[in-house]
């Protein structure tokens, strides 16, 4: 019998399969996965002569033979924002409050507000009561951002207060005309006769309504724009956020709505009449994305109700409720559970939430029972009404928000109120005319920009303890971008099959990861004495390029010589995993593709990762390989980066062809060297500064702007030594000199 540490370092020695390790990078046997690999090899993750070695003279490190093709869920078409979203709740508290933090990492990087922005003054002004029997409207704009306004009418419960009132921020939603919403004479027969309302006035405007009678209930009620409505026009809605720098600098419609809902948040508790531990947040259809994202990402409100737009089905359909990396394998349903424990809910009509109740909703109680407050969550439908924040709906949130925020419990009746014209809830006039700094949408992103950098500039590290805070910063922040990090595991989807080549052993097998349906094709050398030290190879030509006319390749047989095992996987786009076109992006605006799949460089790094996961759980164990390493050549330099910025120093060493290539220089939101947020956080020279203090070398720099930040933090990590820029390109033979070290 062997002992674990014996047959660990025989199985290297021998070429044999190592036995799957416990702990971090374990390798996991799931031939299942693979139904026609396993029908071919019945043993499929047991290593074996092969016997379709020879069927593919051409291109002896292919896996798929024998008629079997690649199954790779990402060579079909991308999730779209009208696929299905279920959600699994975690099943302790604990499990859940590591995954709070993640997704709300994702929100706040995604919507470009992480780290979160300088909150400039808002310098409101609020002027123009209208009275009404039992509140006022007042109207009121202030700058979210230098040059920025936010405009709304603020609603105050008249007559004497015992102290300090609650409050509720409303934003509305995709209303024409949004807060002046006025429905038309048809409308407002059509919803009375299906019992939608029972009054003209609330089937003529529901949002005045519910804010008159929330007013009446002893509310503050802030009710404010979405960018591009009513009185908040400087900005087209959907307009100026949808090209490709856009994407590289997370600047996007709906992180500007956040932004606006987050300073529209500071406006309402400033006020000297509201108790800011008693405000409620509520909003319906792309205000109830509002509503649930605030909850998410802010600790302030102390109760939501978000209407009729929480599901499994469609996550939001405007640019307003999308943006890159915002619900990568994730969704509304998540989303909103972020809110708990604190007081939530729901409303549905016959829409996409028509079938929340029973998807969606029994998930979302379930996080709230981890915190025993399964009586803080509520949830109804209307599905006799269509997309609406219909009356039952409104009297719904009144007894919610009456029990919650005020203390009194049982129904609530709505009652008419007294509308004002659009014209009478208009923030400018000759008085208040448009403020002259307003910035138009270029114009404002040149004001992002600069404050952004101005930020990202002042994290550049100086010693130990800035270094942390940038790695904090920027690193949490590459994680979220690439939506990958070194997993835990790996599963070994086919093979390995062993054969002989060149007087090498070729090993070729099939990897994913344990929570995809991915399948990652890989091709392995080993020299007759394998040593302890084993390179993940990334190049353009995927795991084909280890051999040239059927030998294999001179870099490679100078590193096995040396007692490496070089291991190159084809990464997504590359070899086997070719994709059948071109990645599909959409064409109006890249958030609804970028936003529910990574794109395609971090797919790459995803790729990457798992083969180093697969290097560290068969080899950096006691008795096997003592190191993994990294070697990317031409684009695959810029992920070999990124990898190993990812991986920390699970990878010892990293040498990478940088291809002088620049962030700044993509033009297309289909490039297919394309990551948003790229540019936000400092681009590549920034993602070198994260690998610190690994051995790096990286050449063909010229143009590329790197060095700065990148020498800062090798300085401030103390390991200056380990930095090895290059300005021109290092041939082969050079680079794995620098390899052989």
């Amino acid at each position: 019998m062997f002992t674990r540490r014996e047959a660990l370092a025989y199985s290297l020695a021998a070429g044999l399969p190592l036995p799957p390790p416990s702990g971090p990078a374990a390798v996991v046997d799931n031939p299942t996965d693979d139904a026609t690999a396993a029908a071919d090899n019945p043993t499929a993750a047991t290593d074996a002569d092969d016997p379709t070695a020879a069927t593919d003279a051409d291109d002896p490190t292919r896996v798929f033979t024998g008629g079997r093709k690649p199954t790779d869920y990402r060579l079909g078409p991308p999730k779209t924002l009208n696929d299905y979203f279920p959600f699994v709740p975690p099943k302790t508290k604990q499990e859940w409050e590591a995954r709070r933090q993640r997704v709300r990492e994702q929100i706040l990087v995604a919507t470009g507000l992480w780290p979160l922005p300088e909150k400039t003054p808002l310098n409101p002004v609020i002027h123009g009561r209208i009275e009404r029997e039992d509140y006022t409207i007042e109207k009121v704009y202030f700058a979210s951002l230098p040059g920025h306004y936010v405009c709304g009418n603020l609603y105050r419960p008249r007559g004497p207060a015992t102290g300090k009132r609650p409050a509720v921020l409303s934003p509305h939603g995709h209303w024409s005309n949004g807060r002046f919403f006025w429905a038309s004479d048809a409308a407002v027969a059509a919803d009375r006769k299906r019992g939608a309302e029972t009054t003209e006035e609330g089937a003529r405007s529901p949002l005045q309504t519910r804010c008159g009678n929330l007013a009446r209930l002893g509310f503050v009620v802030f009710h404010y724009d979405m960018v591009g409505y009513a009185d908040s026009t400087a900005i087209p809605h959907r307009e100026g956020f949808r090209d490709a720098e856009a994407e590289l600098r997370l600047q996007s419609f709906m992180g500007l709505q956040t932004w606006n809902t987050i300073r529209a948040y500071d406006f309402l508790e400033s006020l000297p009449d509201v108790d800011p531990k008693r405000i409620g947040v509520t909003g319906a259809s792309g205000g109830g994305t509002q509503t649930f994202i605030l909850g998410a990402i802010d600790d302030r409100p102390a109760a939501a109700f978000p209407a009729v737009m929480v599901s499994t089905a469609m996550q939001g359909g405007c640019i307003c409720e999308n943006c890159s990396g915002l619900r990568v394998k994730t969704g509304n349903v998540e989303f909103a559970a972020l809110f708990a424990p604190k007081p939530l809910a729901l409303s549905c009509a016959n829409d996409w939430t028509k079938e929340f109740l029973s998807k969606g909703f029994p998930e979302l109680r379930a996080v709230y029972e981890l915190y025993g407050a399964a009586d803080k969550v509520a949830a109804r439908a209307w599905l006799d009404f269509p997309h609406n924040f219909s009356q039952p709906s409104r009297e719904f949130l009144y007894s919610w928000f009456s029990k919650h925020l005020l203390g009194r419990d049982g129904p609530v009746e709505e009652k008419p109120v007294r509308l004002a014209r659009p014209a009478e809830l208009s923030v400018f006039d000759a008085e208040h005319p448009r403020p002259a700094d307003e910035l138009d949408a270029a114009r404002l992103r040149r004001v992002m920009t600069r404050a952004s950098d101005e930020q990202l500039a002042r994290l550049t590290p100086k010693d130990g303890k800035s270094l942390q805070e940038f790695r904090r910063v920027v690193g949490t922040a590459l994680r979220v971008v690439v939506h990958s990090e070194l997993p835990e595991s790996v599963v070994v989807r086919s093979g390995p099959w062993r054969s002989a080549l060149d007087g090498h052993t070729l090993h070729r097998l099939v990897l994913g990861r344990t929570d995809e349906k991915d399948a990652l094709p890989c091709a392995g050398l080993s020299g007759e004495k394998p040593g302890r030290s084993l390179l993940i190879w990334l190049h353009p030509k995927g795991k084909a390029s280890l051999v040239e006319n059927g030998q294999v390749a001179t870099a490679v047989r100078s590193l096995t010589a040396a007692g490496y095992t070089v291991v190159a996987p084809d990464l997504l786009g590359t070899g086997e995993n070719t994709l059948p076109q071109a990645f599909p992006i959409n064409k109006e605006y890249a958030g609804y593709t970028y936003g529910y799949n990574r794109s395609l460089l971090a797919n790459r790094v995803h790729d990457a990762l798992t083969a180093v996961a697969y290097g560290l759980g068969y080899g950096r164990t006691a008795g096997g390989a003592k190191e993994v390493q990294l070697v990317g050549f031409g684009e695959m330099g810029v992920v070999a980066v990124l990898t190993r910025a990812l991986a920390g120093d699970a990878v010892t060493a990293t040498a990478a062809d940088l291809n002088r290539f620049r962030f700044d220089d993509i033009k297309d939101t289909a490039d297919p060297m394309i990551l948003p947020g790229a540019l936000k956080y400092g681009g590549l020279d920034a993602f070198l500064g994260l690998c610190a203090p690994g051995r790096v070398l990286a050449h063909n720099l010229e143009g590329s702007g790197i060095g700065r930040v990148t020498r800062a933090a090798y300085a401030a990590a103390g390991a200056a030594d380990k930095l090895n820029l290059q300005a021109e390109r290092l041939d082969d033979a050079r680079v794995v000199a620098w390899l052989l070290k």
